[in-house]
Order: structure tokens, then sequence, then C-alpha cells
């Protein structure tokens, strides 16, 4: 069960072959998530976020294997969820221009109703993302390609001037391939 909204997890889920149910937590659920808390390192944020996704879907009656992540940028030390519209995501994307930021996602792994603890993990990634101009902002901000990606912008827009550093690329995306299978092979080791 993927206990997600997003079409780009989905996705990438699918282009693994795997068998996926989509079962996205209820809106409610997600908007009552838990603020950050002051000093909070991120990581431990983002493991906050998505065990709070996979509970949501738990609740309401699913079993399985559950499967919820959570995907924030930081920059400075600040933490750059989706934008709540055009303005967040200008101000957003005026942060990331010429600079270099990370990308972490929070991981949570839970079969339902064998194990009663999850398993929880986060991936980081690393992104350069080039000086944006103005003209650049204006017709980037125009395609609406911002709305529903952490720090509004995703690295599958190709047009996007970002780069990897570091790190896994399906991360970026929101869903990382790479830590997911190996939480699945250490999950089934005696």
């Amino acid at each position: 069960m993927l206990a997600s909204r997003s079409p780009r997890r989905l996705e990438l889920a699918r282009g693994e072959g795997w068998e996926v149910r989509v079962v996205a937590p209820p809106e409610e659920a997600e908007a009552s998530a838990p603020p950050r808390r002051q000093g909070e390192p991120l990581e431990s944020y983002v493991l906050r976020l998505a065990r709070v996704k996979a509970e949501a879907v738990m609740a309401m009656g699913i079993s399985g294997t559950i499967l919820a992540c959570d995907t924030l940028s930081e920059v400075d030390g600040a933490a750059l969820g989706q934008p709540v519209d055009e303005t967040d995501a200008r101000r957003m994307l005026e942060a990331l221009s010429g600079r270099t930021h990370r990308v972490l996602t929070g991981v949570c792994l839970w079969q339902r109703p064998e194990a009663e603890a999850p398993l929880l993990a986060t991936a980081e990634s690393t992104l350069a993302m080039d000086v944006l101009t103005e003209e650049f902002l204006d017709w980037y901000l125009a395609s609406g390609m911002w709305r529903g990606k952490a720090g509004a912008c995703g690295f599958q827009d190709e047009r996007l001037p970002l780069r990897l550093i570091a790190g896994s690329p399906s991360n970026v995306v929101g869903l990382p391939l790479e830590l997911i299978h190996k939480m699945l092979f250490e999950k089934e080791d005696p």
C-alpha cells in the first residue's frame, strides 16, 4: 500500500515492477501533521511525518505492507515543503537560486499486522541549482510545474537548471528506491 497522493511516487514504484495499491492518508490527517519541533533535525522530522501518514492509513483498517514517505528540501537550515501558492513558490525558488541544498526523505515501511513497529530510515541527496533569472522564474511559475513539489522544484523538470551532486535521483523525486530495497531486504533477513 502506497500511502501517498504523489503521481511521481506511484510512477517510480510501478517502474520497479511493484504491485502497488494507492491508499492515500485522509487529507485531514496530513493537514494536522505535527509541526517541526524547535531544534529538531530535519531527519527526525521527515521520519515523524512519514510515520503519521502510515498510521493514518492503518487507522483506516488497512493491513499489509504500508509504505509512506515524506520529502522536504533544506537550504541554510530552513525546511522547504510544498509551496502553498505562487508567491510561496517564488520565495522558495529565490532561496535555492545559485545555491546548493539537500533533499531528505523519511521512509516508514510497516508490515501490518505482523510487525508491531515500522522500519524507519532517511535518504539524503544534495543538489545544486544555477542562478535563476527573473524571466526564467516567471516562466517556471506560470508553467505550474512547481505545484506539489518540495522546494517548489522538481528534479524531473528538464528545463530546471538543477544538478544532482550526491545521493539518489529517486530520493529527490520522493521515493528513495535504493533505500526501500535495502529496508525490504533487511526486513526479510533473520
